[in-house]
């Protein structure tokens, strides 16, 4: 039967495929794809941890005292049955085998199915031996968390396969109640057509990565994960944010149509990416990318960036299980960005943890501003480093040391008071003297702040007075200006980059910089959406990053526009109450076609 799930869209386009559930479990499931050559050593695991079990079965029914209940030791015989049972063990190794699923991701996949079927028996007694299931399968769970095969230290780190067509033709398309950040860069370039999670807004973190994996996505459609089935087909609207589930052939073929339409026009739009953004009026415009690991940078280019207007430090400190990274490895990453860039600016942004990129490794007092407290408003992004001065100046020195092979710019996140900037081109300062006690050489850089809390927008006039630049990260700064957690997909609905407060705080940023002869750009959400291209530029911006795959629909846009035509209805549109709608209207005749 065809059903339709409802989400908010976040990531245009259309993906069909394969249902890929990752379901929530109360132990611990990692997920990711095994090569070809570890097939037979991750079925190896699933049989070490079977009969590891069995043998703990056998022990605990051997052990059990004369007088304990009947019961009990036919609850036993049950587990062990279910344990050898071809349903469980032969349908686990046909993951590992056909999907390439780690031993973990297939036992949870097939206690998925098994679950499922027992919820839709008749007979009440065969319904509850769905919990029997459960507990043998965390049992299995638990052992292949601890144990290797010829090992018993903690579990490896996964290896990734990066490709688009694992486990035969059929593509595949993610559901789960949510995806961490860490788990979201596991996933990049995989082999996912889609996304559908059960929560999330606009701008959560598996919002963002779809986009920039430029993907259709759908979050936030709350009965996903328990609706949709393993294998189910799906066909995932990424425009009208509309999930179905097993879809007739007639609308199969309808949303196959709508792919190739929208494969044409990604083909058309890859034309442009080596040709200068200039508008019709002859204004250069930059347009730069945002990147998160060093091997972006090679994407970066083929887009046609002319820069990286935003490198994400802080995805080389997660997913490590808190063993941060040194000195030497974050100066091994940033020049190798650098290096790859061929001469074009790197803006490497210090670390940004906290909030909804919480570190595996947290101190007491890190876990209580996380659990116990607003975690937007706690200790995150340059706070934290000001917090942790070693690991700080670590940072700092490892940044400045890759200037030497390549222009390099150090941008400092969520700034709101004049104290932090003191404190931190202190740091700074301290970071060059170690640098030249050592002798180690290192090249001028320029350092900018980012303006995502009200605070620093309202005061980027004092702030330039120290800062060589400023970058608008508009995802935090319209959270914070609306008081509006962007992760909380009961409030998502009321995040609103269109909000006139927060236009103004914008437009001012903008205009103040400009005023003062410093670079300004947007790093957010809002410079890789083509919707407010126009707006930005009759804001008077002229620098733009995003994410890559959005490089060449907003070239597109920028090679249309006429900015002393949109200028003149900038006022127009800051003034409204409804500035979406006024745009709208008035900067679509004020595009050339």
């Amino acid at each position: 039967m065809s059903i339709q799930v409802f989400g908010t869209p976040v990531s245009r386009g259309v993906a069909i495929g394969r249902a890929v559930l990752v379901a929530s479990s109360r132990v611990d499931v990692a997920h990711y794809f095994v090569p070809s050559e570890r097939v037979d050593q991750e079925i190896e695991r699933l049989r070490q941890a079977r009969d590891a079990v069995s043998a703990e079965l056998a022990t605990l029914k051997r052990d059990l005292s004369p007088d304990a209940p009947a019961e009990l030791s036919a609850l036993l015989d049950v587990h062990q049955m279910l344990l050898h049972d071809e349903t469980m063990s032969a349908a686990t190794k046909q993951w590992i085998v056909e999907r390439h699923y780690n031993a973990e991701w297939a036992l949870s996949a097939q206690l998925e199915v098994l679950a499922r079927q027992f919820d839709e028996m008749d007979d009440e007694y065969l319904r509850e031996r769905k919990a029997d299931v459960e507990q043998l399968a965390e049992r299995l769970l638990r052992y292949l968390a601890r144990v290797k095969p010829g090992q018993t230290a903690a579990p490896v780190a996964p290896e990734i396969v990066h490709t688009r067509d694992f486990g035969g033709e059929e593509p595949l398309v993610l559901v789960a109640n949510d995806v961490a950040p860490a788990d979201m860069i596991q996933f990049k370039r995989s082999v996912f057509t889609g996304f559908v999670t059960d929560v999330g807004g606009r701008t959560s973190h598996t919002a963002i990565v779809a986009r920039s994996l430029d993907i259709p996505a759908v979050v936030g459609a709350r009965e996903a994960s328990r609706l949709i089935r393993q294998d189910d087909w799906l066909v995932i609207d990424g425009d009208a944010g509309v999930v179905i589930v097993n879809p007739s052939p007639i609308v199969l073929e309808e949303y196959r149509f709508r792919q190739r339409q929208s494969e044409l026009e990604r083909a058309r739009l890859n034309r442009l990416r080596h040709t200068p953004a200039v508008t019709l009026d002859g204004q250069a415009v930059e347009l730069l990318a945002n990147i998160e690991l060093p091997g972006d940078a090679a994407g970066a280019l083929e887009s046609g960036a002319v820069g990286v207007g935003l490198f994400r430090s802080e995805f080389l400190f997660m997913n490590r299980g808190g063993d941060l990274p040194g000195e030497e490895e974050q100066f091994a990453a940033y020049r190798d960005a650098v290096v790859a860039m061929q001469g074009l600016p790197v803006t490497i942004r210090t670390v940004d943890i906290g909030a909804d990129k919480p570190l595996d490794r947290m101190s007491l007092q890190e876990l209580r501003h996380e659990h116990a407290l607003n975690p937007a408003l706690g200790l995150r992004a340059i706070r934290w480093s000001l917090a942790e001065p070693d690991m700080f100046r670590q940072q700092l020195r490892a940044i400045l040391r890759a200037s030497a092979f390549g222009k390099v710019r150090i941008l400092v996140p969520m700034v709101a008071h004049l104290g932090e900037i003191r404190m931190t081109l202190d740091a700074l300062t301290r970071a060059r003297q170690q640098l030249d006690d050592a002798g180690c050489a290192y090249g001028e850089v320029e350092i900018g702040a980012m303006i995502e809390v009200p605070a620093a927008a309202l005061m980027v006039g004092r702030f330039l007075d120290h800062f060589d630049f400023v970058s608008i990260g508009t995802n935090d700064l319209i959270q914070y200006t609306l008081a509006i957690d962007r992760t909380d997909d009961a409030v998502s609905h009321l995040f609103d980059p269109w909000h006139p407060a927060v236009l103004r705080l914008i437009a001012e940023t903008i205009s103040q910089a400009n005023a003062r002869g410093k670079d300004v750009s947007v790093c957010g959400e809002m410079a890789g959406d083509a919707a407010f291209t126009d707006l930005l530029l009759a804001m008077g911006l002229r620098s733009f990053s995003m994410h890559p795959a959005r490089i060449a629909s907003i070239k597109q846009r920028v090679l249309r526009a006429d900015t002393r035509r949109l200028l003149a209805n900038v006022d127009a549109v800051l003034r409204a109450e409804d500035p979406a709608l006024e745009a709208a209207r008035l900067f679509s005749a004020a595009i050339v076609h």
